[in-house]
Protein backbone atom coordinates (compact mmCIF):
# COMPACT_ATOMS: atom_id res chain seq x y z
CA UNK A 1 0.00 0.00 0.00
CA UNK A 2 2.93 2.01 1.11
CA UNK A 3 4.33 1.52 -2.88
CA UNK A 4 0.94 3.40 -4.26
CA UNK A 5 1.82 7.10 -2.93
CA UNK A 6 5.24 6.66 -2.09
CA UNK A 7 5.96 6.27 -6.07
CA UNK A 8 3.96 8.55 -7.77
CA UNK A 9 5.11 11.06 -5.30
CA UNK A 10 8.88 10.08 -5.92
CA UNK A 11 7.88 10.43 -10.06
CA UNK A 12 6.76 13.92 -10.08
CA UNK A 13 9.24 14.82 -7.59
CA UNK A 14 12.05 13.86 -9.65
CA UNK A 15 10.14 15.37 -12.79
CA UNK A 16 10.07 18.63 -10.71
CA UNK A 17 13.36 18.24 -10.41
CA UNK A 18 14.29 17.89 -13.84
CA UNK A 19 12.49 20.86 -14.82
CA UNK A 20 13.71 22.95 -12.27
CA UNK A 21 17.37 21.84 -13.37
CA UNK A 22 16.77 23.63 -16.98
CA UNK A 23 15.95 26.51 -15.56
CA UNK A 24 17.61 27.07 -12.29
CA UNK A 25 21.45 26.27 -12.55
CA UNK A 26 23.94 27.89 -14.45
CA UNK A 27 27.35 27.21 -13.15
CA UNK A 28 29.44 29.12 -15.01
CA UNK A 29 28.28 29.21 -18.20
CA UNK A 30 25.83 31.46 -19.97
CA UNK A 31 23.29 33.44 -17.94
CA UNK A 32 19.59 31.18 -17.24
CA UNK A 33 16.59 32.86 -18.39
CA UNK A 34 15.00 35.57 -16.09
CA UNK A 35 14.04 35.49 -13.56
CA UNK A 36 16.62 32.91 -12.54
CA UNK A 37 20.35 33.31 -12.45
CA UNK A 38 22.97 36.18 -12.23
CA UNK A 39 25.68 37.16 -14.76
CA UNK A 40 28.31 34.65 -15.35
CA UNK A 41 31.27 35.21 -13.11
CA UNK A 42 33.77 34.41 -15.71
CA UNK A 43 32.21 37.33 -17.87
CA UNK A 44 33.55 39.44 -15.15
CA UNK A 45 36.53 42.44 -16.44
CA UNK A 46 37.88 41.38 -12.59
CA UNK A 47 37.47 37.59 -13.67
CA UNK A 48 39.12 38.14 -16.87
CA UNK A 49 41.73 39.92 -15.70
CA UNK A 50 42.78 37.29 -13.24
CA UNK A 51 42.12 34.49 -15.87
CA UNK A 52 44.49 36.33 -18.14
CA UNK A 53 47.14 37.00 -15.67
CA UNK A 54 46.52 33.35 -14.56
CA UNK A 55 47.33 32.10 -17.89
CA UNK A 56 50.44 34.52 -18.44
CA UNK A 57 51.76 33.62 -15.22
CA UNK A 58 51.58 29.48 -16.15
CA UNK A 59 52.83 30.24 -19.46
CA UNK A 60 55.99 32.04 -17.88
CA UNK A 61 56.53 29.34 -15.86
CA UNK A 62 56.26 26.61 -18.89
CA UNK A 63 58.88 28.61 -20.64
CA UNK A 64 60.86 28.75 -17.11
CA UNK A 65 60.75 24.89 -17.02
CA UNK A 66 61.67 24.46 -20.35
CA UNK A 67 64.72 26.53 -20.72
CA UNK A 68 66.04 24.96 -17.55
CA UNK A 69 65.51 21.68 -19.31
CA UNK A 70 67.57 22.81 -22.33
CA UNK A 71 70.34 24.44 -20.13
CA UNK A 72 70.86 20.42 -18.31
CA UNK A 73 70.57 18.64 -21.88
CA UNK A 74 73.03 21.35 -23.29
CA UNK A 75 75.12 21.04 -19.87
CA UNK A 76 75.31 16.80 -20.61
CA UNK A 77 76.12 17.11 -24.15
CA UNK A 78 78.81 19.81 -24.16
CA UNK A 79 80.14 19.84 -20.37
CA UNK A 80 82.12 23.05 -19.51
CA UNK A 81 85.21 23.04 -21.58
Amino acid sequence: MFDRLYLPVLALAALAAIGLAMVWPQGLGDRSPAPFGHPPVQRSPEMQAAMRRETEAAQRHIDQTREAVRNIKNQAIAPHQ
